[in-house]
């Protein structure tokens, strides 16, 4: 294998294990709704999505990364997470 090829594949698994976090964060869905539920809170918490926010580019800041673009990412897992919340209670848009 080449040192390019290996350096893909290296790519790839991590690309999975990514894929799997998103999987596990997403699954978390229902058991936000359900404390949301309980505790008779709406489903978009502009205050909690501020605080993910701000935890995901202070942290993108300490590795050196991009910060603007972690938080592209994390308000589209946001985004995600609101869609699923929303489909569980009934109110989403997919059958």
């Amino acid at each position: 294998m080449t040192a390019i090829n290996e350096v893909r594949s290296k790519i790839e698994k991590i690309d999975h294990e990514i894929i799997r976090l998103i999987a596990e964060r997403t699954d978390l869905a229902d058991d936000v709704l359900e404390s949301k539920r309980q505790e008779h809170r709406a489903i978009n918490d502009d205050t909690q999505n501020h605080v993910v926010l701000d935890r995901a580019t202070n942290i993108a800041t300490e590795r050196n990364l991009d910060s603007g673009a972690v938080k592209e990412i994390f308000e589209i897992l946001i985004r995600m997470s609101i869609e699923r919340q929303h489909e569980l209670s009934g109110e989403g848009n997919l059958p």
